[in-house]
């Protein structure tokens, strides 16, 4: 197999791979490109391959989800007025469709960019053994052909019109009169719009959304297969990986997707204690959930290669342990037992330098993580996803407050 190359050369090769969607070449391997919705979207002129017109989409996408919405809300007299939550301020509403909804569609091509020099590295970095090497092409065959399934997007539109509707009626709607919905004793009426949000707009949205868990169930597969192969790690690799480090950058190229859906959910939490008397402290649990379950879509694949590195680590521990036993025992025996030569030289010998070498390398074996990540990486990517839910404190601190506890914080 060719390893990846991220050269503009490669680009011809790509772009066809692309266009076509079909399984190409390894070194193709993309888990944004491809499917039915590319092809539709590579048809209707708002992508051109491999996922250039970037702001053409966010703004056509958009606005086929919020413009009818607008126009339909201003039709009967609920846009600004007219109803406890027009459509204009709706948070939830505003928040879906022009900020994480462009957020879902901005990550396709950062995800592109920055996940597909991490194959490369595999065997960049000859992680991947020769003997291996058709194995995992045939991982990366088995990823696209998954990618690439009609069947896999009928199943998300059929869930995004059953479980989607459901989640949203029981989950994210308010109860008080809205643009979308009359409240009375028998239930939820929806209007001209609401039949509009509830049958197009919200399942759009979606769909997208789904179809980015079904992007990661691939991904997670992939690395899952990857892991299963006899890959070639160092303990003593200064990433502290085993030289896998670099699949945390993986994490960090999904936080545009996190963001989108922390602030999905921190517009629904609005609406509630803005529109339905709700309280910030009622919703921790949801926001705690909503925590750990975008951690674990981000950092969850990358634990699949948790056994690999533990048992690198055991082997590691043992192998450079028995090293450094003989070599402590040759020192021991030929500076300080008088079998070599004068102790005064010890300092002009490299064997003094070398002990110290081996006590940092096996300081590198001993500090391994069991996973291809470390703290930093946990801590960044929780701040970015309570970011979007940090102005709801604002609903229980005023700003003036906030601030002067802020700078008392830090002064």
């Amino acid at each position: 197999m060719t390893a990846v190359s991220s050269s503009s050369g490669d680009a011809p090769v790509a772009e066809r791979g692309a266009a076509t969607g079909g399984a190409g070449p390894a070194d193709d391997f993309s888990v944004v490109l491809g499917g039915p919705l590319y092809q539709l979207l590579l048809r209707a002129g708002i992508v051109r391959p491999p996922l250039d017109l970037l702001a053409r989409r966010i703004i056509v996408i958009s606005m086929l989800a919020w413009l009818p919405l607008l126009l339909l809300s201003i039709g009967i007299g609920r846009a600004w007025g007219g109803v406890k939550v027009p459509f204009l301020f709706d948070i939830a509403a505003q928040v879906r469709f022009l900020v994480s909804l462009p957020l879902l569609i901005l990550a396709e091509l950062i995800i592109h960019l920055r996940m597909r020099p991490l194959i490369e590295q595999f065997t960049a970095r000859e992680i991947i053994t020769p003997q291996d090497r058709p194995h995992f092409e045939q991982i990366i065959q088995s990823s696209m052909r998954l990618r690439n399934s009609v069947v896999a997007e009928i199943i998300l539109l059929v869930l995004v019109f059953s479980g989607g509707q459901t989640l949203w009626r029981t989950r994210a709607t308010l109860a008080s009169p809205t643009w979308y919905a009359d409240v009375g004793p028998a239930g939820m009426h929806l209007t001209a719009a609401g039949v509009c949000f509830a049958f197009w707009s919200l399942p759009l949205y979606q769909f997208i959304l789904f179809r980015w868990y079904y992007r990661l169930l691939i991904w997670t597969r992939f690395l899952w297969h990857v892991s299963r192969l006899k890959l070639k790690l160092i303990p003593t690799h200064p990433d502290q990986a085993g030289g896998i480090g670099f699949l945390a950058a993986s994490a960090a190229a999904l936080m545009p997707f996190l963001v989108a859906q922390s602030a999905t959910v921190s517009g629904i939490i609005a609406n509630r204690i803005f529109y339905d008397g709700g309280k910030l402290m009622q919703f921790r649990m949801e926001i705690l959930a909503l925590l750990l379950i975008l951690m674990a879509l981000a950092l969850g694949p990358l634990m699949v290669f948790a056994p690999i590195l533990m048992r690198t680590q055991r082997t590691g521990n043992r192998e450079y342990g028995e090293f450094a036993s003989r070599y402590v025992a040759d020192f021991d025996r030929k500076w300080l037992r008088g079998e070599g030569k004068d102790r005064g030289e010890l300092l002009g010998t490299g064997d003094i330098q070398s002990l110290a070498d081996l006590g940092n390398s096996f300081s590198v074996v001993r500090s391994m993580n069991p996973f291809p990540f470390g703290r930093t990486a946990v801590i960044r990517l929780a701040l970015v996803i309570v970011l979007p839910l940090a102005p709801l404190l604002l609903t229980v601190i005023p700003l003036d407050e906030l601030i002067d506890r802020l700078f008392r914080s830090v002064l």
